[in-house]
């Protein structure tokens, strides 16, 4: 047994056979040895042998003893019984088994081993990303419920101002009906004083009359008296009456506003890992991109804006669906012949492939064109209106949605069950005033132009922000490529904007002859890009 002696508070482990400080330890006897006692140890005959190692390592569990002949270390591995075995093993009990290698097993457990770490890892990361975003929520809440707080308040000012001015109103309404009703029983008061005082007249003449003898008067005063009317009816004004509507707590809540409560939604950790190439390693950029073809749309011009092409998507044969001012979407080959057309129930401003299906944004609706022209509602968005839509990797769509002046981006299943909502940062602040056009980056970021604050926006997948970029005169839609740059087309800038997968401007893309007003955009290969002048209603190819 191992000897321990209390120095200056610590214990110090000593030899087992001469009590002198400790530094080796023979796994297979069990003992703590020193110096000189090791070389005497090793000398002594043991039925297991010995295993001597620096007492600092005795508990280091680096090697694998045979569990049949533990005195043997373990060399080879048997397939069948699933176990590691010694050399004595391998001629014996397992003689007719599949035998391999230890150090292959090693192998093959290691690399699994270290996939699964790397699992590990890479969801960790995703984990403190999320922490960290909880954290600054939960340390923001004081703040955002006092916002919410100024909202009902401000909302509360507002209809007492509307309601002063109301009472304003109806004050107003009151002092001129008073005057017009002041204005009619006078004039009525005055007529029945006249009445009053012809009848008056009338009595003192026939009063007189009735001592007198003359019947020459009484012959002239029978028409007159007998000419003088009275009253069948007379006409009565009532005062004007308030009513006061009343107002139920519902209606209240319906037209005042209400708090829709906190929502509990998983959001779903990608299973695997997204392998992003290196932008370093594609091709070179040209220097002067240039236009290999044009497509004119044919799309009418919108009588106000003089706008005509608003969007466009590619099929997987690399034909272009385009979009514009007009109930008709129009496919086109990259070299502009008109392959189809079908009509749609709305104009084509958003437009996506999903399932290798036209689906496309319409009022209140997510709408698709199914294999045989016909249009199918797919999902309905409430009181919000839909704008940009698109696919994404997992099988869902991510559509832009607003309502008033407030924005969020939606991600549905197929179906249209709500997977998930992106609508505030970490500090409770609103991520967009007008979510317009959306895009998916191949590592998951979801990329939103934002048309009223003329930038754009990215979070990652789980919703959390990234960064954004306001480099242009406007951001109006948005595509990224198989290594994650970011293309932005600037409609009032007249160029398209190129980041990198972190939002850090890159370029711009301006061909050769110039772009007008480019709205729609989309990747056709790799440098290739098929760019939509929105007033013109020309789709231009463009290498870059």
């Amino acid at each position: 047994m191992a000897s321990n002696v209390t120095t200056q508070g610590q214990e110090a482990v000593l030899c087992d056979l001469c009590q002198s400080p400790v530094s080796f330890f023979c796994r297979r006897c069990g003992v703590n040895l020193c110096d000189p006692c090791v070389l005497l140890h090793l000398r002594v005959k043991s039925k297991l042998g010995h295993d001597v190692v620096d007492y600092v390592n005795k508990d280091d569990d680096d090697v694998c003893l045979c569990d049949s002949h533990p005195e043997n270390k373990c060399s080879a591995y048997c397939k069948e019984c699933d176990i590691p075995i010694c050399i004595l093993c391998v001629s014996i009990k397992h003689k007719s088994h599949e035998i391999s290698e230890l150090q292959d097993k090693i192998d093959e457990l290691l690399k699994i081993i270290t996939r699964e770490n790397d699992r590990l890892q890479s969801f960790r990361d995703d984990l403190e990303r999320v922490l960290d975003h909880t954290a600054k929520t939960a340390s923001s809440l004081s703040s955002v419920y006092e916002r919410k707080k100024d909202e009902v308040t401000a909302r509360g000012e507002d209809w007492k101002k509307q309601i002063d001015e109301t009472v304003k109103k109806l004050h107003q309404e009151l002092d001129e009906l008073k005057k017009e009703n002041e204005a009619v029983l006078l004039k009525q008061k005055k007529e029945y004083e006249n009445m009053i005082g012809k009848i008056d007249e009338m009595n003192r003449k026939s009063t007189k009359l009735l001592h007198s003898k003359n019947v020459t008067e009484m012959q002239k005063f029978r028409p007159v008296i007998s000419k003088q009317n009275t009253l069948k009816e007379f006409t009565q004004y009532t005062f004007p009456t308030f009513y006061k509507c009343e107002i139920d707590e519902h209606y209240r809540q319906n037209y005042f506003g209400y708090i829709e409560k906190m929502h509990k939604r998983q959001i779903s950790f990608f299973k695997e890992k997204i392998s992003i190439p290196d932008p370093d390693s594609g091709r070179k950029l040209l220097e002067a991109p240039s236009v290999s073809s044009v497509i004119d749309t044919e799309f009418p011009a919108r009588e106000k804006y003089n706008t005509r092409l608003y969007d466009m998507a590619v099929t997987d044969d690399q034909k272009v669906w385009m979009g514009g001012q007009s109930r008709k979407l129009k496919l086109f080959d990259l070299q502009g012949r008109l392959y189809h057309t079908v009509t749609i129930t709305a104009m084509g401003m958003y437009i996506c492939m999903y399932n290798k299906q036209v689906v496309y944004s319409d009022i209140k609706a997510v709408k698709k064109v199914s294999d045989d022209d016909t249009v199918v509602t797919m999902f309905t968005t409430g009181d919000w209106e839909p704008y940009g839509i698109t696919g994404s990797a997992s099988g869902d769509l991510l559509v832009c949605l607003r309502i008033d002046d407030q924005s969020k981006v939606v991600r549905y299943s197929s179906t249209g069950t709500v997977l998930q909502e992106i609508q505030y940062d970490s500090q409770g602040q609103l991520l967009y005033q007008w979510a317009y056009y959306i895009t998916e980056n191949v590592n998951g970021d979801l990329i939103v132009t934002d048309h009223k604050m003329k930038k754009v926006i990215a979070v990652d997948r789980l919703g959390i922000f990234r960064y954004s970029y306001s480099g242009g005169k406007s951001a109006n839609s948005v595509i990224s490529d198989s290594v994650g740059h970011v293309y932005v087309t600037d409609f009032n800038g007249d160029k398209i904007h190129m980041l990198d997968r972190d939002g850090r401007f890159l370029r711009y893309i301006i061909p050769e002859g110039g772009i007008k007003h480019p709205r729609a955009v989309c990747m056709i290969g790799d440098g290739e890009m098929i760019v939509g002048e929105c007033k013109t209603g020309l789709a231009k190819r463009i290498k870059f």
